[in-house]
């Protein structure tokens, strides 16, 4: 009978050591399946932002020489207002870019709204007026291929850039008296190149009459 009762609790202790490596194998592979996946690039719109993000901090900072990296090689279209005149906007390559800030020349940037008079202005004056005009990099909404506000002005950019992305910053308004007349937007167009987003137009947007 002890002998019987021995080998009953050597085989029940042998079942233990048996089915506890079993337990913590299940337990593990669990953990496994439940643990998250993370990516391991960025997605288009993250890149196009990120790039978007140094642009404003070029200009912010007034780095002229590391925002013409930025630009496209067949240059960038700076347009005042949200609908694009591909006539009269004046585009600029790198190099006619910084020998314009170096030489300090008078452009003609397009058409001032109300007056109809020729915006004539050192590049300097016209990024302060029509690109920079807000801190954005502090931007009140931000958007991605999304037109955030319009005025009585007719928005072109998607029918000019068809196949292109582009980054909106906006402010709704800064002086409540003014009741909202005093919004301003600027729009970042990118084209891709070689892996790489580079600027393809810049657009500054405001309430026109």
């Amino acid at each position: 009978m002890k002998k019987l009762a021995f080998l009953f609790l050597v085989f029940a202790c042998f079942a233990a050591c048996t089915n506890h490596p079993k337990e913590d194998k299940t337990a593990a592979t669990q953990q496994t399946k439940s643990a998250p996946r993370r990516s391991g690039g960025l997605t288009q719109q993250d890149s196009i932002k990120a790039t978007a993000r140094q642009v404003l901090i070029c200009l912010k900072d007034k780095k002229y020489n590391e925002l013409s990296t930025y630009f496209s090689p067949e240059g960038v279209l700076f347009s005042p207002y949200g609908f694009i005149d591909t006539l009269k906007s004046k585009k600029l390559i790198p190099a006619d870019f910084l020998e314009s800030i170096n030489r300090n020349w008078i452009l003609t940037w397009g058409i001032a709204d109300g007056s109809g008079d020729p915006i004539k202005l050192t590049v300097k004056a016209y990024f302060q007026k029509f690109v920079y005009d807000a801190d954005y990099l502090a931007a009140e909404a931000v958007g991605y291929d999304e037109i955030i506000k319009k005025g009585n002005t007719k928005i072109n950019l998607e029918a000019v850039y068809p196949h292109h992305h582009f980054v909106e910053y906006h402010f709704s308004g800064f002086d409540q008296q003014q009741d909202g007349l005093d919004w301003t937007s600027l729009r970042l167009v990118f084209e891709k190149r070689d892996g790489q987003y580079f600027l393809k137009a810049v657009v500054h947007d405001q309430w026109t009459i």
